[in-house]
């Protein structure tokens, strides 16, 4: 029904930047919200930020005033602009989408990695 592919992981020096790219296909449309998430190695999945169809966002205290979520205004592809990023920032990041039938849909993960 709806498919999502994560892009834009790698490695990076602690204090600089990435940005994620999650483009959702298939039945796109059907989608109210788009998040993304985090897993660490051993440490149980969290999640990072939100958006909702109108634009509303939520984010993790951990990252609040680095991290930003946005959508394009086709509402197909969302992005998590990070920054001033930490070694403890270094996860497995997946795109998460919830449908208006309130499914969840899951992409395949990217991972980002920071140096100290």
């Amino acid at each position: 029904q709806v498919q999502l592919v994560e892009s834009g992981g790698g490695l990076v020096q602690a204090g600089g930047s990435l940005r994620l790219s999650c483009a959702a296909s298939g039945s796109s449309r059907s989608i109210n919200a788009m998040g993304w998430y985090r897993q660490a190695s051993g440490k149980q999945r969290e999640l990072v930020a939100a958006i909702t169809s109108g634009d509303n966002t939520n984010y993790a205290d951990s990252v609040k005033g680095r991290f930003t979520i946005s959508r394009d205004n086709g509402k197909i592809t969302v992005f998590l602009q990070m920054n001033s990023l930490k070694p403890e920032d270094t996860a497995v990041y997946y795109c998460n989408a919830k449908g208006k039938n309130l499914m969840n849909y899951w992409g395949k993960g990217t991972l980002v990695t920071v140096s100290s």
